[in-house]
């Protein structure tokens, strides 16, 4: 057996040193997705279903906001965290090592998790002890953890070497970016001005323009990466669509407490946005006019290049 030398416990130090930072990293950059509730002072949204009434500056501190009228920014925080630790991990692995993205990835679980167990108390302890108030808690708590689950694949999509993965990984968090940049631009329960207005007007596009690049990166030189271009193109036709509906759906008070007819509703809704007046169909359009610009620049590129 060869004995340990200076050199190995060197490089053991490193490596574990590495795994510490990336933690820590995964940690700091999941906190950073949570930005747009941060800066509101994460006071909880006010609850139909809470049991004493309460101003909206008594209500508690939580984590996260859990609300059916916050849910595409509840997604957007999680998701967008992840996809940011997937860029940095994949920026970085050639200098962090292997187990980096592995590390990176338990630091963001660890505070999210973190978030959802604070947040699922803080809300159990105010809502009134109904059946509908548990059904409404247990529905937030397990899209938080689907959320969850999303954002730990497209971190992994983007943190490993296929371009492909990354692409598709990277239209995922793309689709969610305009919301993600809106709640910082207009924090959550702010009154617009007209300039936020125009602002989050030209958020809209943002998803569009970041797939469209994210297909320019990928290429289609491969079957592989053909396939990607298609599917980051799909999320971007289906997930907007898919957040209006289930925005729409979920924030109709009406509908609290008929399943049957907020799926009803949700369904109506959803194909709607998927057209021209929905907009879902003007982002792929966008996004497609973004890919032949790129395409064509990065030929001329190529054309002028000194050869030899």
């Amino acid at each position: 057996m060869r004995p340990t030398t200076v050199s190995d416990g060197t490089s053991l130090r490193l490596k574990a040193i590495g795994v510490l930072l990336s933690l820590f990293v995964g940690a700091a950059l999941a906190t950073l997705g949570l930005l747009p509730w941060l800066i509101t002072g994460m006071r909880l949204l006010l609850q139909n279903l809470w049991a004493v009434q309460t101003p909206p500056e008594q209500m508690p501190i939580a984590l996260l906001p859990f609300s059916q009228y916050a849910l595409t920014l509840l997604v957007a925080m999680i998701v967008m965290g992840s996809g940011l630790a997937g860029c940095f991990a994949r920026a970085t692995r050639a200098n962090l090592g292997r187990s980096a993205p592995g590390a990176i990835t338990v630091g963001v679980v660890v505070v999210q998790a973190i978030a959802v167990v604070q947040t699922t108390l803080t809300l159990s302890r105010g809502l009134s002890e109904t059946s509908t108030a548990e059904l409404y808690l247990t529905a937030l708590v397990a899209g938080t953890v689907a959320a969850i689950l999303i954002g730990i694949l497209v971190l992994l999509l983007i943190a490993r070497p296929p371009k492909a993965g990354a692409a598709v990984g990277l239209s995922i968090a793309g689709v969610l970016a305009g919301a993600w940049l809106g709640g910082i631009i207009l924090p959550f329960g702010t009154v617009a001005t007209d300039s936020h207005t125009v602002l989050l007007g030209a958020l809209r596009w943002l998803p569009a323009i970041i797939v469209g690049l994210a297909v320019v990166w990928c290429g289609f030189g491969t079957s592989g990466k053909l396939f990607a271009v298609v599917g980051s193109l799909l999320v971007l036709w289906i997930g907007p669509a898919a957040f209006t509906a289930i925005s729409a759906a979920a924030g109709t008070r009406v509908l609290a407490g008929r399943p049957a007819e907020m799926a009803a509703y949700g369904a109506q809704v959803f194909g709607g946005a998927l057209g021209f007046r929905g907009g879902s169909l003007a982002l792929v359009v966008l996004a497609v006019i973004v890919v032949v610009l790129g395409i064509a620049m990065r030929r001329l590129d190529r054309r002028r290049r000194p050869v030899g």
